[in-house]
Parts: C-alpha cells; structure tokens; sequence
C-alpha cells in the first residue's frame, strides 16, 4: 500500500476542520432508513446502544457485532417519530441491509429500506460550523448533545456530531437540493475536504472503520468505542461476550495511535525488541511525519510505548475518538 503525500489543498481542509471550518462531501456512506412500528425494539435488539430510551429528535452512534461481538461496522443513528436514520460505511451499506432483513421475523413489524441514492450526506467540521447550521435554520441545535437533530422545513435534517472527534454537524438532505445546500456552505467560507484529507483526518482522529480496524479479529471494547455499548439494557446480539469482558475486566488488546517519522506498510506487524505485540491497521502521513492506527496488546503497555515497525522507530499516543477507561 502505497502512502502518497497530502496536496497543500488537503492540508488546508484538515487546518480548517480544526481551526475554522471544513465540509466534506460523504454522500459515498450508505444511508438505511429502518421503518414501522418495531424500529426501535429491533435495533436495540441487534446492535450495542440502548435504542428503546431514545426519542424522536435524539441520536446514538451503535455497533452491528457477529454473535460473538466481532465487528461489522459503527453507525449513526437519527430516531425520528417514525424511522430511524442510519449512517453505515460506504462499504457496509448492502452487507447491512441484507444482514438486518435476515433477523426480520414474520410477526415484526420492521422495514429497512436503502435511502442512500435519494439523499445527499455533508458534514460540516469546525469550529465556525455553529453559523452556518444558524443559517439553515438550526440554531436550536447548537450546544446540544451529539446525536441531536431536526428536520427543518425544507427537508433538511441536521445533526450535531461529525463521525469524528471534533466540533460540527452532518447535513442529511434530498439530493435534488444538494447542490443548493453545497453552495450556502461553501459561500460561507468553507474549506472544502475531499475524500482523502477526511481519510488522513480520521486516522489522526482515531475514528476506526470497517476492514482496517473493525473486522472479525475485534470487539467494540478492544476498539475503545465504549460511547456504543449499553451495559444496562438486555440481550441483544454479542451482548455476553461483551458484558463478560467488562466484569472480568478481559480486554486484552487496544486500539492507539502510532507515531513515526518514516512510512511503512499497511498492515504490518509492530515489534517490542524481538516479541510481536500488536498490529498497525491505517497509516496517514502528516506534516510532522507519519501517523498511524495500530492494535497493541494490552499488557505490554499504552501511550509512551516505543515500538517498532519494519525497523522503523515509532511511539505509541492516545487518539481523541476512542476510550480504553473501563467505566464505573
């Protein structure tokens, strides 16, 4: 795998989603819209947060585990008074249709239905995305929780949240006014983001996805996504797996950030002196070197770790996305 260096136009988005504002075009992630009366008992049953507390207006992200709480990918999620509002991976969006349409029974009154080619996805990311989602017509969301949303009278739904670990909002609308919508934003000053600046930002930011840090070799606990996982609510599908590695504290590996000042490749076992122990999973470069994502086991240490990888010298440091604190 080849890691090509930023364009100064990328640099830029990444500088304005952290300093003043980025948008960035995710039209590419699937959109599942589940629908009927069961919605919310289904979702709760088959993923890790705790749907059946939400009202229409609040949001969650959740994780869509195996049976044995492997991971198939991290969403979002909109309740609204009558469906609930998916964001999925652009590459997860079919395998989890057909997933969820497989736990459907004859007496459950779900319907999940791929609204991703009717609807466009933008998300504003900064700290001057509070004036543009003003003029949307959302200023009522402004310094609510993550996961809050509304529909504005235009069909517009805006959520607070970006998918990552900083400051904004994504943009849900019909696509036949995309466009429309795009030149607001854009005529309030935003940096536009492409596809691989929003890539070298979520890696920086520690935002895992589907076949780089969620595949079947992890859970939700290892990936530090505790924000996803109700410890409260009943059975739902990986629930003992994950509730027995809480209670007996059984985490054996971690997700960190990896920093180093060469390129090396992806995947790529990480070494402390001879003994293999961890993974490194995605790898982004930056203006001060090169930045990665890595499983390490847990035993062997956390941030401060010196590693390395293909010979190349790299330290192990926290990301702002995921937790690795056992709560309670």
């Amino acid at each position: 795998m080849t890691i090509s260096a930023l364009t100064p136009e990328q640099m830029d988005a990444i500088a304005a989603a952290k300093q003043t504002l980025a948008v960035c075009d995710r039209s590419h992630w699937g959109r599942i819209e589940v629908r009927d009366n069961d919605r919310l008992r289904f979702l709760h049953n088959q993923s890790t947060n705790d749907f059946q507390s939400l009202q229409p207006g609040q949001g969650c992200e959740t994780v869509f585990v195996t049976s044995t709480a492997r991971t198939i990918d991290l969403a979002t999620a909109y309740v609204t008074d009558n469906t609930v509002l998916l964001i999925v991976s652009p590459n997860r969006c079919e395998y989890l249709l057909q997933w969820l349409d497989r736990y459907i029974f004859f007496a459950d009154r779900v319907q999940v239905v791929n609204v991703t080619p009717d609807t466009a996805l933008l998300t504003l990311i900064g700290p001057d995305s509070d004036g543009v989602i003003r003029q949307l017509g959302g200023a009522e969301l402004i310094g609510q929780p993550n996961g809050t949303h509304i529909l504005n009278e235009q069909q517009i739904r805006m959520g607070v949240g970006t998918d990552l670990a900083l400051h904004g909002y994504n943009i849900i609308c019909p696509v036949t006014q995309k466009t429309q919508v795009w030149e607001k934003i854009l005529s309030a000053g935003a940096t536009v983001m492409d596809e691989t600046a929003w890539e070298s930002l979520r890696i920086i930011q520690g935002r895992p996805v589907p076949d780089q840090e969620l595949t079947e070799d992890y859970n939700p606990l290892e990936v530090g996504l505790w924000q996803t996982v109700s410890f409260t609510k009943g059975c739902y599908i990986g629930q003992e797996t994950i509730a027995r590695l809480n209670t007996y504290r059984g985490v054996k590996t971690f997700l960190w950030g990896i920093k180093l000042d060469k390129p090396v490749s992806v995947p790529s076992d990480i070494y402390v002196a001879e003994e293999k122990v961890g993974k490194l999973t995605s790898l982004t470069p930056t203006p001060d070197g090169y930045f990665g994502l890595a499983y390490i086991r847990s035993k062997v240490g956390g941030v401060g770790l010196k590693v390395s990888i293909e010979n190349i010298p790299a330290e192990v440091v926290a990301v702002p996305f995921v937790s690795h604190e056992y709560p309670g």
